[in-house]
């Protein structure tokens, strides 16, 4: 669609091809003539590793209400996805979890569900499915932006193999490079104020282990340990993920003073401090297909662009460049695509010339965040030798009232939902302070919580040593 005023084609450029900045190409090509995706890798022509993408190697969960907003950007998606061999599983059926206030039980209504696969496919699907009219430049990177501090009109962007730089201009700009972003050094070039930075970092390093999945065992329900923050000492985690191709990702988290190492010998024995040794106990009987890799980028950093005033026209931060939070939680991916989702909602309403398009969705962006980011580092900063600030006195009672409504959620069904709604990002955390969930936080747990993991008879004999089991929950 030409600028009428000028005659001139629009178009957008997306800096990375992440999944943020290929929904953010998707959400941009019904409004300009042209979307240039710039992107610093060769990408594969089918599920494989890249350079910019380390954390491929560790376990993804994409829960609902990304898996939503994803379907909503681009319908069908969610049925690419499956074809390819993604798994839908309903929570908590699906899941075996373990939190710091006991065993999640499986029976029940479905509450959320969870998109499971690996990093890799997932993406896969996504060149093929949404990049489709879009052009591409790989071995490229951008080097700065173009324009005023009031208004964006491109980036400069340099090949890797003729090192040459040219002037790409653009009507609208999208950073999603993650969080090696230089949006804040190139907005400081162009005279805006330093974007303040929050950083909570509990230490956290991330092992991963690909294994074949016994057989019978190719769709074991997904099995999360969570460390506990408030036991004084450093937190152990361990998630197992039955993902395509028959086999089983599983990822290790240790925060500060009990990181995981490389070392395959100690991959299980790491697994057995967990809180519970079933990851250990499942992956005795596996047969190994990769060796150990790590990941240690993985503290909690939140960029406040929104705080930047004036923000200039014609350019937006999403996903990781923005904020990234401790992967345990899976919640990353569903805030970038709420993020896009944000973008294409005030692209439909306002239009793309409007002058404070990129104003409102980065503050749109803000409150997105804020509630996740909330949570997570609440949690996170009580681990030991944890850095950053600390919960504000509000938060630490908020924090206290999140507890015991994470005990009460293992045995009232009411407040399980509640739970579950808010970890899936599909209700805001207003929701466990409605009525019903509040009566029930108040009344407390109505029983004691499952000492043992709620595991069916078929799933235990995949463990070893056996451990104790609950009946089938409805749909196993």
């Amino acid at each position: 669609m030409p600028d009428i005023s000028t005659g001139r084609r629009r178009r957008a450029v997306v800096l990375g091809a992440s999944l943020t900045g290929m929904l953010a190409a998707t959400a941009l090509a019904p409004h300009v003539d042209e979307v240039i995706v710039i992107e610093r890798d060769e990408l594969p022509d089918g599920p494989g590793p890249r350079p910019g993408l380390p954390q491929a190697h560790h376990a993804h969960l994409l829960w609902s209400a990304g898996e939503q907003a994803i379907e909503r950007l681009s319908p069908g998606m969610r049925q690419r996805l499956l074809d390819a061999g993604a798994r839908y599983v309903h929570m908590p059926s699906g899941l075996v979890s373990l939190t710091p206030h006991g065993w999640v039980p499986r029976s029940g209504e479905p509450l959320q569900h969870q998109i499971v696969c690996s990093r890799d496919l997932l993406d896969a699907t996504a060149r093929r499915f949404l990049l489709q009219g879009i052009t591409v430049r790989t071995r490229s990177y951008a080097v700065g932006l173009m324009g005023t501090r009031t208004r964006i009109t491109g980036v400069r962007v340099r090949d890797l193999e003729t090192k040459e730089t040219a002037a790409l201009h653009a009507d609208f700009v999208v950073d999603a490079t993650g969080r090696k972003s230089h949006s804040p050094q190139w907005l400081a070039e162009i005279g805006l104020t330093a974007v303040p930075e929050t950083t909570v970092d509990p230490g956290l390093v991330y092992a991963s282990r690909w294994y074949r999945a016994p057989s019978g065992a190719e769709t074991f329900p997904v099995v999360s340990l969570q460390p506990d923050p408030g036991l004084g000492v450093p937190g152990r985690g361990a998630t197992l993920v039955p993902v395509e191709g028959d086999r089983w990702l599983v990822t290790l988290a240790g925060t500060r003073g009990a990181e995981p190492g490389t070392d395959p010998a100690a991959f299980e024995e790491f697994a057995r401090k967990a809180a519970h040794p079933i990851v250990a106990d499942l992956i005795a009987r596996a047969e190994p297909l990769s060796e150990v890799r790590l990941y240690r980028n993985c503290s909690n950093q939140r960029r406040h662009f929104e705080a930047l005033k004036p923000w200039p026209a014609g350019f937006v931060v999403l996903g990781d460049a923005v904020v990234s939070t401790n992967p345990i939680y899976g919640q990353g991916m569903t805030m970038a695509a709420q993020m896009v989702l944000a973008l294409r909602s005030a692209l439909d309403r306002h239009g793309l010339t409007t002058p404070r398009l990129s104003a409102t969705v980065q503050r749109r962006v803000g409150r997105v965040i804020r509630a996740p980011w909330d949570i997570t580092t609440g949690q996170d900063i009580r681990f030991p030798g944890a850095t950053g600030p600390r919960a504000p006195l509000a938060g630490r009672v908020t924090h206290r009232y999140v507890d015991r409504l994470s005990r009460t959620a293992m045995s009232r069904p009411v407040v399980t939902r509640a739970l579950f709604d808010v970890m899936s990002l599909a209700e805001p955390p207003t929701r466990l302070f409605r009525p019903d969930t509040l009566w029930g936080v108040i009344k407390g747990p109505a029983g004691p919580a499952l000492g043992e993991p709620p595991i069916t008879e078929s799933e235990r004999a995949h463990c070893h040593p056996l451990a104790a089991t609950v009946p089938d929950p409805p749909g196993a």
